[in-house]
């Protein structure tokens, strides 16, 4: 039975101490209540950030917000807020730094001599369509200079907001310049709703697949975390439901909980879940060799031990089953000239 004294529409309850800072300060739990969303602009210098890690399959990405307010207590991202002075907790929630500076400082990544055209993912870190776009449209912004110059765009996103951009993705995949993945991790929308609180839900994201593949944008599908004990057993159901939906492929990763997630998680599943919180985490430690978190390349995607086997084997029997036959394409740099072409300007 959840917790009643949770703040709704938040995936973490409380701010996580920051690791990096030297004194902390606790509040009493009757401090704790809601939170309001504050915007910071920020000025990078750059917005194309080169990805260098062994395991993953891309080259670049760029992301125009740091936080997200989607909430997703098992994300990634959340300890690179510490970096900025904030904490992993509620105020990676709710503290969104905005690049507006972001189309120019794409444009002038595209003029570069001699920049080499390769798909770039938009986001990777945190959500590129999370609430705060409805507002600042900044990926609208990037998404018209990316089909401006003819360059091809990787999206991951948890938000059905990407159809919004219908206009811009349909001419872009008629070059082959598009692809959209969107997350679902489960289908059960109570799960989900407090999973990932301000996500779009789980029907409205197989929708959102649907009008994409009817728009011959191709959409690709991340069942990203699989949590054991959880959302595991649905792996299956979601293979059939978005390769019926019209998704092409899909991918997968476990569920791991690095350095500053691991609190948020922990308290999450345990204010949620209570009944089950311990199964989960100790499932969890079973496929990270008795830690909740993996940093190891490749490892901390494969896991290790029976569970882990089971979750690769019932993908394995769901490809073969829900998408054998179908081809995911490659997106096309053939077009990228280092030019502008004249289009419609969709935002000015």
């Amino acid at each position: 039975m959840q917790n009643e004294n949770n703040i709704k529409g938040q995936g973490a309850q409380r701010n996580v101490i920051n690791r990096f800072d030297r004194f902390t300060f606790e509040p009493e739990d009757e401090e704790f209540e809601p939170v309001k969303t504050s915007f910071t602009e920020v000025f990078p210098k750059t917005i194309v950030n080169q990805v260098k890690s062994e395991d993953l399959p891309m080259e670049y990405s760029m992301n125009p917000y740091q936080g997200c307010e989607h909430g997703c207590s098992y994300c990634f991202a959340r300890p690179t807020h510490e970096f900025w002075g904030y904490s992993a907790g509620i105020d990676f929630e709710r503290k969104i730094m905005v690049k507006k500076n972001a189309p120019e400082l794409l444009e002038r990544f595209f003029q570069k001599k001699g920049h080499q055209p390769a798909p770039i993912l938009l986001s990777g870190n945190t959500d590129c369509y999370q609430p705060a776009e409805r507002q600042f449209e900044i990926t609208r912004k990037l998404l018209q200079v990316s089909l401006d110059y003819r360059h091809p765009i990787h999206i991951i996103t948890k938000n059905t907001l990407v159809l919004r951009d219908l206009d811009i993705l349909k001419p872009m995949a008629e070059q082959n310049l598009i692809s959209v993945s969107l997350s679902i991790p489960t289908l059960n929308e109570e799960v989900r709703r407090k999973m990932e609180p301000r996500t779009s839900s789980s029907k409205n994201k197989l929708k959102a697949i649907e009008i994409l593949s009817e728009n011959k944008v191709p959409v690709h599908v991340m069942v990203a975390p699989v949590i054991p004990g959880l959302t595991s057993d649905e792996s299956l159901s979601i293979l059939k439901s978005v390769s019926d939906a019209g998704a092409l492929s899909f991918g997968y990763t476990l569920v791991r909980l690095n350095d500053t997630v691991e609190p948020v998680f922990v308290q999450w599943i345990e204010n949620n879940f209570p009944d089950r919180a311990a199964k989960v985490l100790n499932l969890i430690r079973s496929m990270r060799g008795g830690k909740l978190g993996e940093k190891r390349y490749f490892e901390r995607y494969t896991g290790e031990g029976n569970i882990a086997e089971m979750i690769h084997n019932t993908f394995k029997i769901g490809r073969k089953k829900y998408f054998e036959g179908k081809e995911f394409p490659r997106l096309s740099v053939n077009g990228f000239t280092g030019t502008r072409e004249q289009q419609l300007r969709l935002f000015d």
